[in-house]
């Protein structure tokens, strides 16, 4: 009897063996797959200057979108979207899984940011005092309403929207709010897919209309998380969740297709804004702020990029370069991604560069220039005109070069990560100007003159370089 013991249990070990070989080979061969398909979503052969792909009306205004099916916006990880809030209009509450950045391209606004966790530090002044549950109208008590931080936003700020984060945005001004943001799937926030989704806490989906890309045959876009989320649940459950009636649950539930942006009635905003900070500082009860609060709740969210006197890089004949990474706004080492605003004046060069440690989203502002971007096969990739609205990756590490047109250049752009290295290949700073002279002329062929001329003829400016007939 104890042979064949023994012979089972040498035939159970051998077979768990050649199981967890099988498995191990299984998990290896998926995981080669994905790095293999990771890979070649990073394999352009070819860039394009892009506009959105979608238009979606709403009653307050318009929501762009760009096609996240590109190739470059595969190969960076990143959506692309355009919001336009009419006057007198607000933005849905809603959330993303992943983290976005924004750039406020035209007008002003209040933008609210609900963080979980997170205590109300702001409470309406002035304001009637509103009953509150059924228990406290029972009592005869009263509150008034309170809420978490509101933030003025303006042209020129960049703006970062941390995952999973309620948020909201009010046009006060008299024209329209035009915000691009960028969303990155590929933080370690999101653990659902590279698709743009976005949860609404109220409105619903309005009529798409479609774009020229879009009714390409076999393309159906859509967006994810177009409908209100509330609309699912329960309505009796849902009563009782918020101690309120039915009727206010069915209001919040019924069908709307005003869109994701809707109008506001006069007088319906008159919540306590920041221009009002000095005046609740008390509010934010010191004397009970933790480490919590301090770290997280009260996170500055935005910065002015279009300020010269914060210029990274400054030429007087040739343009400036303002930019904000983690250590000008904190809260983006949490999002792992950073932006800059760039000025080229008439003709000027911006020197070939490329960045180390990130995808570069390229939108353009005002004006025109000729971008050329470069691949590691030698190849262009991209050699266009590009002009206000264009928007272009360049992928980690390729090689761009811009030359602005005779009415100047501006752009933002939109890395991913907190705090980009780029190298640039002429300047100061650059990979030539580091090499010595002797492996210029056996690399290029080229005398020590020409060598030399390579290395020093721009080594006192930094990377904006002025036309031939102007002096830095």
């Amino acid at each position: 009897m104890g042979r064949p013991s023994l012979l089972l249990v040498t035939l159970c070990f051998a077979f768990i063996t050649v199981a967890h070989l099988v498995v191990g080979q299984t998990q290896q061969s998926q995981e080669s797959q994905r790095r293999l398909q990771d890979a070649q979503q990073c394999r352009i052969q070819r860039l394009s200057v892009t506009r959105p792909a979608r238009r979606i009306e709403s009653e307050g205004g318009i929501t762009e979108l760009w096609d996240e099916n590109d190739d470059q916006f595969q190969c960076a990880g990143v959506a692309a979207m355009r919001n336009i809030i009419r006057p007198s209009s607000l933005s849905l509450p809603n959330m993303s899984p992943s983290p976005r950045l924004v750039y406020i391209q035209q007008g002003r606004g209040l933008l609210g940011i609900t963080y979980p966790g997170c205590a109300e530090t702001y409470r309406s002044r002035g304001q009637p005092q509103r009953t509150g549950g059924e228990q406290q109208q029972q009592r005869g008590e009263s509150i008034s309403d309170q809420h978490q931080k509101i933030h003025r936003i303006r042209r020129g700020d960049i703006v970062a929207l941390p995952a999973g984060v309620a948020h909201w945005c009010y046009n006060d001004g008299n024209e329209e709010l035009v915000a691009l943001s960028i969303t990155d799937f590929n933080s370690e926030s999101n653990q659902l897919d590279q698709r743009p989704r976005s949860f609404y806490f109220a409105g619903g989906s309005p009529q798409q209309q479609q774009g020229q890309q879009q009714r390409r045959e076999g393309q159906h876009q859509q967006m994810e998380g177009e409908e209100n989320i509330i609309q699912a649940f329960n309505e009796n459950i849902l009563a009782e969740a918020f101690d309120v009636s039915v009727d206010i649950v069915r209001k919040m539930q019924r069908n709307d297709d005003r869109g994701y942006i809707v109008k506001v009635k006069r007088g319906e905003m008159s919540m306590v804004r920041p221009d009002e900070e000095a005046e609740d500082e008390e509010q934010y009860q010191q004397g009970r702020r933790n480490g919590f609060e301090e770290v997280y709740c009260n996170m500055r969210v935005n910065h002015y990029m279009d300020n010269p006197r914060e210029a990274d890089i400054y030429s007087r004949q040739a343009g400036r370069l303002n930019s904000v990474n983690m250590n000008k706004l904190p809260i983006l080492r949490m999002l792992g991604m950073s932006s800059e605003k760039g000025y080229l004046y008439q003709n000027a060069i911006f020197s070939p560069h490329w960045t180390i440690n990130a995808h570069n989203i390229f939108y353009v502002t005002r004006g025109e220039a000729r971008v050329q971007v470069v691949g590691h096969n030698g190849q262009t990739v991209l050699d266009d005109t590009v002009r206000e609205g264009d928007l272009v990756v360049f992928p980690q590490y390729f090689a761009v070069m811009k030359r602005a047109g005779n009415n100047g250049f501006e752009w933002v752009s939109f890395k991913t990560s907190a705090s980009p290295m780029r190298s640039p290949l002429a300047g100061s700073t650059s990979t030539i100007k580091g090499m010595p002279l002797e492996v210029l002329t056996n690399a290029y062929q080229v005398s020590y003159r020409e060598a030399q001329n390579l290395k020093f003829n721009r080594e006192h400016q930094l990377m904006f370089f002025p036309p031939p007939n102007r002096s830095s």
